[in-house]
């Protein structure tokens, strides 16, 4: 017999207008787990690591970390608030259209999907990189080759995919499994960066120590190179929409999706930045990091004996493929609510579940979409960095970020005719709400600008392979989506669509037989 819990999931669902499609059998942890894997401070500090060392230094590391952290806490919690009121798989479109008109919710979707296949695509991306130096170290494997990352890239996809799709029985668990690896894992980072290293840097270098390695006039630091190192945090604290995406599989959603999403940000920001302290305390050859564009790994290979190096790429490796594994979970929840509200080309086929409840077309589609977003990957910058990564990164932070902006100011117009959930901010959410709309304003400007000035067009040095890509994926998803709009989805997306009346009709005509 079902639970009271599960009873009142499944009414809450069926007043929201679907009737319950997905296995509702994760547990409160379970729905913190989703999100604070995909966080995960094993991929996104690892990764993008370089992105703040090379602009800003250890400053935009020490300081803009704990800083950018409480912007994306308190976008967190205006979302906490809204999944309380709204739990359903759509989450964050499903909120915009319902707040405000169906315009709102077609345009959050098409932002939130193609944000969350960029985020997927990156860290299993990040996740080839580092695999790459794990059989480099253990092997004969080259770990500059591009071709051969790119490989790794692929088949740790196509693995994650397959997780999703023949692990249902087991997915909560490993969401579980991910959490602890990163606890200890992270743990035993730090500990290994404490104290194996024979010295360390000083308290002077971590929190005052400023670079320039952008390329950009030291003129323009404050205003244009130090913004560019906080993509680092805002990449890495992004993805936690997924307690939404999961909350139609979780019990007791209304409160424990809300409770997961803003403290997977809370305690993430937290261990994040112990983590990352310890990189900066580590890296004693900083010519040698800048040499290898501030690439993490630079600093434990420099500063760890081989041994241990290896085991620190190890335990970061692994963690960045369960993330990657729960951006697949994510992702593809997102790409069928999406697709049974119509809204997405072959709406048929990515809304279809298997017998165990498991969308498993929208996990091969949303999979094979995230591979193409990356194939700029295949080629080497002149600049050096690894521009096409950290333009995917971008297309991740922005498409998100963007998607998280339109509920939040719709709830903000609401006002007081918002009818909130259990979970609640209360009187705070004017103060709340208008700080995040203007964070979420700012960073999406920077993150489209050229990250060395090899990618502006006209530079005596322009190259197409510097080129920061993420304006003109953004522009093609906004732009299509505004041009499908006008032509054709304004005469027929009506909003998400209220599958429980088809399911009472079905019932209806069942007892008539």
């Amino acid at each position: 017999m079902a639970s009271p819990t599960v009873d009142a999931d499944e009414q809450r669902l069926a007043e929201l207008g679907y009737k319950q499609e997905l296995r509702r059998k994760w547990s409160g942890f379970s729905n913190f787990a989703i999100s604070f894997s995909i966080i995960s401070i094993l991929a996104g500090c690892f990764t993008t690591f370089g992105q703040a060392w090379m602009n800003g230094g250890p400053v935009a590391i020490s300081w803009g970390w704990p800083i950018i952290s409480v912007f994306i806490l308190i976008i967190g919690l205006c979302m906490s608030e809204l999944v309380s009121a709204y739990p359903t798989a759509g989450g964050i479109y499903w909120w915009a259209a319902k707040m405000g008109k169906p315009i709102h919710g077609w345009f959050t979707g098409w932002l939130n999907l193609v944000g969350l296949i960029a985020v997927t695509a990156s860290v299993d991306y990040g996740c080839a990189t580092f695999l790459s130096l794990v059989l480099d170290a253990y092997t004969s494997w080259d770990s500059t080759n591009l071709y051969l990352t790119f490989l790794l890239f692929v088949v740790i996809l196509a693995l994650h995919a397959a997780i999703n799709i023949f692990g249902h029985n087991v997915i909560d668990v490993l969401q579980n499994v991910s959490v602890w690896w990163h606890v200890f894992g992270a743990a035993a980072v730090v500990l290994i960066l404490v104290f194996v290293p024979e010295k360390h840097q000083s308290l002077e270098f971590v929190f005052t120590e400023r670079f320039n390695n952008s390329g950009y006039s030291d003129a323009l630091y404050w205003f244009l190179v130090l913004p560019f190192g906080f993509l680092l945090t805002q990449y890495t604290i992004t993805g936690f929409d997924a307690c939404a995406h999961v909350s139609e599989e979780t019990m007791g959603a209304s409160t424990a999706a809300a409770k997961g999403l803003w403290q997977s940000i809370f305690y993430s920001a937290i261990g994040g930045w112990i983590l990352l302290l310890s990189f900066l305390f580590a890296a004693n050859d900083v010519e040698a990091i800048t040499a290898a564009y501030g690439f993490s790994g630079a600093v434990f290979e420099t500063s760890l004996s081989s041994g241990f190096f290896k085991a620190v790429i190890l335990i970061s490796t692994i963690g960045q493929f369960f993330c990657g594994m729960s951006c697949v979970t994510s992702m593809s929840r997102m790409t069928y609510a999406f697709s049974r509200d119509r809204a997405v080309p072959g709406w048929q086929l990515w809304s279809k579940v298997d017998r165990n409840g498991t969308p498993v077309n929208a996990i091969l589609g949303a999979s094979v979409a995230g591979l193409v977003l990356t194939l700029p990957a295949l080629y080497k910058s002149s600049a050096g960095v690894p521009t096409a990564f950290y333009a995917v990164v971008s297309v991740a932070v922005i498409g998100l970020y963007l998607a998280f902006l339109i509920p939040i100011y719709l709830r903000l117009k609401l006002g007081d005719r918002f009818v909130p959930g259990p979970w609640t901010l209360g009187s705070k959410y004017k103060l709340l709400g208008w700080i995040a709309v203007i964070e979420i304003a700012v960073i999406s400007v920077y993150f489209i600008l050229p990250f060395v000035p090899s990618g502006i067009p006209g530079n005596k040095e322009f190259a197409w392979t510097s080129v920061n890509y993420a304006p003109l994926a953004i522009l093609i998803v906004i732009g299509g989506a505004a041009l499908w709009w006008t032509l054709s989805a304004k005469h027929w997306f009506k909003g998400p669509i209220r599958t429980i009346d088809e399911a009472v009709a079905e019932d209806t005509a069942a007892v008539k037989e």
